[in-house]
């Protein structure tokens, strides 16, 4: 794989670790700003929501740049987000912060996964999108740890910092090693573009990625409650255990890459079975100690195994439309599908059903992903299945 997409990881890695380390520190930032952990845990919302909104108006906005240069800006943008995360002095500087900071998330894994296809061959171009998301995977396994550990003992500002210098070494590697060539802007008509997005199995496609993220949410999000209520293990074994989920991370990212780079339809509708039985299972798994241990590392396989098979789907069905634009919009699916698989979680639990449930009802989200995927097959004139897809870059 060429050196440029290692480059395109490290930018990947340092968003991870901004998106996901605040869930870390949590209680130390309400008693630092004066404000209540679930105000707190709103800057989760927040940045989920400004992934949203920010992928596909930043694409939009960026459209006519060469993709380097994007990427670039974007870089830029998260690096002096984080810097104004570690200096706000109150709630909602800290608020705006994080959501400027999101803006960048959903385009940088937009443009980034075209750049990626277009620096390997045909045949490789979904495991250049998962060696990319490696990156974020990493920052699961590595950075937010890391991350925590930081900002419990020199104060939550300190990670914001650390991330600020991530940031920057991004933006240096990705100027080193990216190259121009490769990254010419996109002659694009938005109105078009935006014709060819309305499609119904476009909407169909992304749909299937909110549904089955959504599932992977709905348990990912109250784990640490799941794992010391329900398996009785104690809050210090908590972050060891989900150390054994990143690894399931890479795993099942690699593994996804590979398979859709073969055959994209059946990777995509198996990924979503195998998520679909893995937290199913899970209802009974947890009850074992032992059990819960692999069924988390199974989460993170069955999750992320579905992420380069989603995100080619979604650029094989938008052909005609801009690319960038077309995997931002996907990118933003899987967010909203972060938030609302951790409302629906919230929901479950909050109207008596408890912990113990969340697993099961979880299931039936990937399975409705199943079925939503189905339809766009019956509906939209895909290649026959098993067969390889040529994606444009």
């Amino acid at each position: 794989m060429p050196l440029a997409l290692y480059a395109l990881a490290a930018g990947a890695f340092g968003i991870g670790v901004t998106e996901f380390v605040i869930m870390g520190l949590l209680l130390d930032v309400s008693k630092d700003l004066g404000v209540s952990i679930s105000a707190a845990g709103q800057l989760i919302s927040g940045y989920a929501l400004g992934v949203v909104i920010g992928a596909p108006l930043l694409t939009i906005a960026t459209g006519n740049w060469p993709r380097k240069t994007v990427l670039l800006a974007l870089m830029a943008i998260f690096t002096l987000g984080n810097l104004a995360c570690a200096l706000a002095p109150d709630y909602w500087t800290l608020m705006g912060a994080r959501i400027i900071t999101a803006f960048a998330h959903g385009t940088f894994f937009g443009v980034g996964s075209v750049v990626a296809t277009g620096l390997v061959a045909p045949n490789r171009k979904a495991s250049a999108i998962a060696l990319m998301f490696t990156g974020l995977t990493i920052a699961n396994i590595l950075g937010v740890p890391f991350g925590t550990w930081l900002g419990q003992a020199f104060g939550w500002r300190a990670t914001f910092c650390a991330v600020t210098v991530v940031g920057l070494a991004a933006f240096a590697v990705i100027l080193a090693l990216v190259p121009s060539s490769q990254t010419a802007p996109e002659k694009t008509d938005l109105r078009a573009d935006l014709a060819v997005l309305r499609r119904t199995p476009v909407l169909l496609g992304l749909a299937t990625t909110v549904l089955g993220y959504a599932g992977v949410f709905a348990v990912f999000t109250y784990i640490a409650p799941l794992l010391t209520e329900i398996s009785g293990f104690k809050e210090a074994a908590v972050s060891p255990i989900l150390l054994v989920f990143g690894g399931g991370l890479i795993a099942g990212n690699l593994a996804g890459g590979k398979l859709a780079d073969r055959w994209l339809v059946p990777a995509v509708l198996g990924s979503l079975v195998v998520l679909a039985l893995v937290l199913a299972t899970m209802t009974f798994a947890i009850h074992s100690q032992v059990m819960a241990v692999i069924y988390v590392g199974l989460l993170g396989a069955a999750a992320f195994a579905t992420v380069a098979p989603l995100q080619m789907w979604v650029l094989e069905k938008a052909q005609g439309a801009g690319q960038s634009l077309a995997s931002s919009f996907n990118i933003a699916a899987f967010n909203l599908g972060n938030a609302a698989g951790a409302w629906l979680g919230g929901a479950v639990i909050a109207h008596g059903l408890g912990l113990g449930a969340l697993t099961w009802v979880a299931a039936l989200l990937p399975l409705a992903a199943l079925a939503v995927a189905g339809l766009a097959l019956r509906l939209d004139r895909t290649p026959a299945l098993g067969a390889p897809v040529s994606v444009p870059s």
